[in-house]
């Protein structure tokens, strides 16, 4: 039984946020469910879904918990940088979702179904990422090219992205390919060099 009168809806939120999270790095998105994380916290699925109204809501928050500690992880990492950003840049990538694979693929395992609009409440902290690659790249560029920084973080992002994604996956090691980090940021640098 439920202990439906223990916790505040804030502590609620938090507690499944929490026990979410913890289920997502250990499983994985197809291990994820909704009943096993109602189970840890001690209440049933339905005040899961008294809290979060669809389990893709609740995929949502724990996703972008995620991007809220992707880019303190990224900050943290670029805060003891003198020298080389860009590099520091491209190494926290692929750091943060080595370290954190399941978490990191469950971002793009997770979608919404067809015609469903992304909720204003997640963009803010998901955006922050973004705000942080396009802050360096916009220093990395000539003073004059400064405006093109959000396109050229967009491409750069799906860049490293995808060489991050092919050594995850065994891709880059069928393609023989035994340094994906050095070649995702020879790639972002031969980017930033024709954009100056």
């Amino acid at each position: 039984m439920g202990r439906r009168s223990d916790h505040t809806r804030a502590e609620l939120q938090e507690l499944i946020l929490t026990a979410g999270h913890a289920l997502l790095a250990e499983t994985g998105y197809a291990g994820f469910s909704a009943r096993e994380v109602a189970k840890r916290i001690g209440y049933s699925v339905g005040t899961l879904y008294n809290v979060f109204e669809t389990l893709d809501d609740l995929m949502l928050a724990i996703n972008t918990r995620t991007f809220v500690e992707w880019a303190a992880w990224i900050t943290e990492r670029l805060k003891a940088v003198d020298g080389d950003r860009i590099a520091v840049l491209v190494d926290s990538y692929f750091d943060f979702a080595a370290n954190n694979r399941n978490l990191w693929m469950a971002i793009y395992d997770h979608r919404l179904p067809e015609g469903v609009p992304f909720p204003d409440r997640y963009a803010t902290d998901r955006r922050t990422l973004t705000m942080i690659v396009e802050r360096e790249i916009a220093r990395a560029l000539s003073a004059d090219q400064g405006d093109r920084a959000p396109a050229l973080a967009r491409s750069l992002l799906a860049t490293v992205h995808g060489h991050c994604v092919f050594m995850l996956n065994g891709t880059f090691a069928l393609l023989e390919e035994k340094h994906p980090r050095k070649a995702a940021l020879a790639r972002v640098r031969e980017a930033l060099a024709a954009a100056s």
